[in-house]
This record gives C-alpha cells, sequence and structure tokens, in this order.
C-alpha cells in the first residue's frame, strides 16, 4: 500500500545523502518535498501540517544543518514523527475481570467487517483462547451463512438464530451461551450499511447496551483513503470507539487512511488486514510500520512469522541438512508449503530492509513459485531426493507434467544447485578460496535458509 511514497521519501532521502551539510534553506526544502509526497499519498491536510510541524521542530532541536552525516539526522527525525502520527506503540486487546472478553464489530457493508470478525476469531483461537462468534448482522441477505461458513474454515463456533430481528435481544443470549460454555471471547459481528445513518447507530447502541462490550472495534477499509477517516469520525460521533481494525492494507490505494486514523480520530488502529487469507490479520505496531514507510523493513513482525510458520525441530534439522549441503527438492517443497503459510513473499519482501531495490519484485516471486511448485511436485521421490539424476529426458517429461517447458527446468535446477554450493560453503564443506563459515553460535532464521 505504501509503495508510492516509499519510493518518493526514498528519492528525497537519496538525493539528500549526496549532500554534504545542510543549511536552513535546504531543510525547508526538504519538508516542502515531503509535504508533497504525503498530500500525493491522500494523508490528511490537517495530519500533513502536524507531521510537517513536527519534524520541523525535532530539526531545528537536532541542529541538522551542523551535522555530518545529515541525510541519517532527517530520516531518524521523520522516523520518529512517523511513529508519532500512527500512534507511538502497539496498543493491543483490553482483559476484563471476568470472560468473557466482548468484542464489539462495527462498520460499513463492503469494509470486511464479517471477515475481520472471523480472522480475529482465527488468531485468538491460536493463542489458546476460545472465541464465539455471534451472528447479528441480520440486515444484510446471507451474512449469518457468511459468519457460519467463515466460523468452519477456522473451526470457531458460531452462535446464530434462524429468523430472529433483533439484534440486541440475539447478542444477549449469545453471552449467556458463552458465559455457560465458558468461551473467552465473544466477537460480536453487527449490521453494517451503505453510509452511516441514524437506525444504523441506534441498532449499533442497542447492541451494546445488551452485552456491555470490552472493546468496540471499528473496521475500516484503507482502500477507501481519506473516506475510511471520515467514516471513522462519524462512528466516533455516535458511538465510544476503543480502537480501529484497517483492512487492506496490502491493497494499491496511497496508504493516507492508515498514516490519517489515529491522529484524527484519537483512537489507536489495533489490527491490520494485510491479506485475504483468514490468517491474514496481525497486530498493528506503529514503529515497525514507520521503518516499513521509510524502506527499512520489519525483521520483528518477518521473525514473529516464521516463528508461528516452521516447526522449531524441522527448523534446525533443516538449517542442518542445508549447511551440510544435503539439502533436495524434497526438502525445498516443504519450505515452500511453509512459507506460504506466512503470506505472499510479496509482502515478505517488505519486510526486509532495502528489499524494495532489488531488480526483481515480491509480486513477480509470488507469480512464478506456482510454477517452481509444479516443476518439483512432476518429480519422483527419487528425483526430488537426488537431482543428479534429472538428465535431458527426464527434464522434457518433468516440463510437460508441469505445464511449463525445458528452459524453465534448467533454470531451477540450476538455481537449485547454486543454493547447495552456497551452503556448502557456509558449512565449511567448500574448498579453496571460497570457503566460509558460519560464526560460532550463528544460526539461521526459522525458514529462512533461501
Amino acid at each position: 500500500m505504501f509503495d508510492t511514497l516509499s519510493t518518493r521519501l526514498d528519492d528525497i532521502f537519496t538525493r539528500l545523502r549526496a549532500r554534504g551539510r545542510l543549511n536552513e534553506k535546504q531543510v525547508d526544502e526538504v519538508l516542502r518535498e515531503i509535504r508533497l509526497a504525503l498530500l500525493e499519498a491522500d494523508v490528511s491536510l490537517k495530519v500533513v501540517k502536524a507531521f510537517v510541524a513536527d519534524v520541523r521542530e525535532r530539526a531545528a532541536g537536532a541542529e541538522i544543518h551542523k551535522s555530518l552525516t545529515p541525510a541519517q539526522q532527517v530520516i531518524k527525525i521523520v522516523h520518529e514523527a512517523l511513529i508519532d502520527i500512527l500512534g507511538r506503540e502497539h496498543v493491543g486487546l483490553e482483559h476484563p475481570q471476568r470472560p468473557p472478553r466482548i468484542l464489539l464489530i462495527a462498520g460499513l457493508q463492503g469494509s470486511g467487517k464479517t471477515t475481520a470478525a472471523a480472522k480475529l476469531a482465527n488468531m485468538l483461537k491460536k493463542q489458546g483462547r476460545r472465541p464465539l462468534l455471534v451472528a447479528a448482522d441480520l440486515r444484510r441477505p446471507a451474512a449469518i451463512r457468511q459468519l457460519q461458513l467463515l466460523g468452519e474454515q477456522v473451526k470457531v463456533p458460531v452462535y446464530a438464530e434462524a429468523d430472529h430481528q433483533d439484534a440486541a435481544s440475539l447478542a444477549g443470549r449469545a453471552l449467556k451461551h458463552a458465559t455457560e460454555e465458558h468461551h473467552t471471547d465473544l466477537i460480536v459481528d453487527t449490521a453494517g450499511r451503505m453510509h452511516v445513518d441514524a437506525d444504523l447507530m441506534a441498532e449499533l447502541g442497542a447492541v451494546a447496551r445488551a452485552v456491555d462490550p470490552t472493546e468496540t472495534l471499528l473496521v475500516c477499509d484503507a482502500m477507501t483513503g481519506q473516506d475510511a477517516v471520515n467514516v471513522a469520525q462519524s462512528f466516533l460521533e455516535e458511538v465510544d470507539l476503543s480502537g480501529i481494525i484497517l483492512t487492506k492494507l496490502d491493497g494499491d490505494a496511497r496508504g493516507g487512511a492508515a498514516l490519517s486514523m489515529t491522529y484524527v480520530t484519537e483512537r489507536p488502529i489495533k489490527f491490520a488486514g494485510i491479506g485475504e487469507k483468514l490468517g491474514d490479520l496481525e497486530p498493528f505496531h506503529p514503529d515497525r510500520m514507520a521503518s516499513r514507510i521509510l524502506g527499512m523493513g520489519d525483521v520483528l513482525t518477518l521473525i514473529e512469522k516464521a516463528e508461528q510458520a516452521f516447526d522449531e525441530e524441522q527448523a534446525v534439522e533443516m538449517q542442518e541438512k542445508m549447511l551440510r549441503a544435503d539439502f533436495t527438492f524434497e526438502d525445498f517443497l516443504g519450505q515452500m508449503q511453509a512459507l506460504k503459510k506466512m503470506g505472499p513473499i510479496s509482502s515478505m519482501l517488505g519486510m526486509l530492509p532495502g528489499m524494495s531495490k532489488m531488480p526483481i519484485s515480491g509480486d513477480e516471486i509470488d507469480r512464478e513459485m506456482p510454477k517452481v511448485e509444479a516443476i518439483i511436485r512432476s518429480m519422483t521421490a527419487r528425483e526430488r531426493n537426488d537431482p543428479s539424476l534429472l538428465n535431458g529426458s527426464r527434464r522434457k517429461r518433468i516440463a510437460r507434467g508441469a505445464g511449463a517447458t525445458v528452459q524453465d527446468v534448467n533454470k531451477l535446477v540450476k538455481q537449485f544447485g547454486e543454493v547447495r554450493k552456497m551452503m556448502k560453503m557456509m558449512g565449511g564443506g567448500g574448498k579453496g578460496k571460497g570457503k566460509m563459515k558460519l560464526p560460532p553460535g550463528m544460526k539461521l532464521p526459522p525458514g529462512l535458509g533461501l
């Protein structure tokens, strides 16, 4: 989502690095460019003014023009100001004195509200909790069935009542059921509208009074830009919101909603939807998001995702095999399956510092992955475990089975061989000048060996 803004800021900082010390006029010029970049990213004018004023004040205090590394100073100041605009620190869900924790999910139709409720249930379930979803959206046709299907996918029960028209009383009965069944969390999916209106707010208020929510979370679609901020303000005037779930952060919109939301509403973004899969919801960390925007990566989130996707014992075993150069196509296929659990390669590359300047994009890698998987699956078990068997006729057969060309197979086999050579050198098995070893105690991150 922030690709355009990140590129603009990177261009500004690249030019800045070419300069020596800065004078006040040059600092003002940089701030003007940053201001334009933010406005083009659809950031609220109010937020842009506050941001630029904050950067200017910090810059004056840091005396950038006297610094030997002005670019580093400016980037550091912009990074800190971005964190402040985004909310300073991650704000998690509140914990009530007695369970269940009641999470009221609100939002307009099309914002991804029902899916966000299921994603949240999935996240809590992975944390060892026992959530219960409540189908209290009685206005939209098929909303109940949609939530039930999503509940089945994440293996979370859904409380629903057929032919019931009073959302508040239904929610009250769901709360009683959750208490009796010892559920730790009650996630209530409420009705939405195409726009904010009195009926929507009245029903939402009635449901809130019936269950007394621990948190009321507003789901906003980041793709709608400043309209998302306006929607949040409208809800805030009528309902006591405690936080925001921003969906579709993986889209190609300019990102202004994410940068404006917390500052304008004074409510934290608690979660961000980063994909269509039910596992694509992550806690929103302002410092990590600011680092992504400035091209500094987000290694902490990447490590957390790797830890969730890879079994620790398997990761250690895989690392040892790679360093012994015993790594096979069978192992590679297993790695690919685990990587899929972490999300699109494009989003993972965005978490690595400097990857925005790579000659190949994450989207291109995502498009190539199915072809690579098809080629490996077209091999026999013996061929996967012993690539030296792959002669010309075998490669032709594999290409036909994968719907690829022989050149595609040759390219993959060649690249795989180069990876094995590199791993052999890192493990100390190489000979000559190229020999290198991992430092004592150093381990490859789980699943990131490739």
